[in-house]
């Protein structure tokens, strides 16, 4: 069942809610910028995410295809979530960072489902050979 949780970046400029079942999955992968930034995310609908302050806080990094704009504070650096679309996950999509949400209860966080993708060998609908450090 979907729920709206509210979330932001460190410093505050940036706030969001979002209306998401997590009990549907979450999804970590192993490409280059996920790893280093120890990306978890649900993925929420464009129409199921309200940006309530801070579109002029953030700035864009996009790379390879330009699929998808991560986005993070210009201030504090934090990457609450990003923005893009990829025809094969159903098009428009927010990706909204686990770790930013304000009102999760740790509870949902470790029963939520995880998926794992290999992003490093483009294999995204797999998951790759090890997971432990993801």
């Amino acid at each position: 069942m979907k729920k709206t949780y509210q979330g932001s970046c460190h410093c505050g400029a940036v706030k969001f809610e979002a209306d998401i079942d997590l009990t549907q999955g979450t999804s970590k992968c192993n490409c280059s910028i996920c790893t280093k930034t120890r990306n978890w995310s649900a993925i929420a609908k464009p129409d199921a995410f309200r940006l309530l302050a801070g579109e002029d806080a953030l700035s864009d990094y996009s790379f390879g295809s330009n699929s998808a704009h991560h986005l993070f504070c210009r201030h504090c650096g934090v990457r609450p979530f990003g923005r893009g679309y990829i025809e094969q996950i159903g098009g428009a999509y927010v990706a909204v960072r686990l770790a930013s949400l304000d009102n999760v209860d740790p509870a949902e966080l470790v029963d939520a489902p995880v998926h794992y993708c290999d992003g490093r060998n483009n294999n995204w609908w797999n998951a790759p050979a090890e997971t432990r450090h993801l």
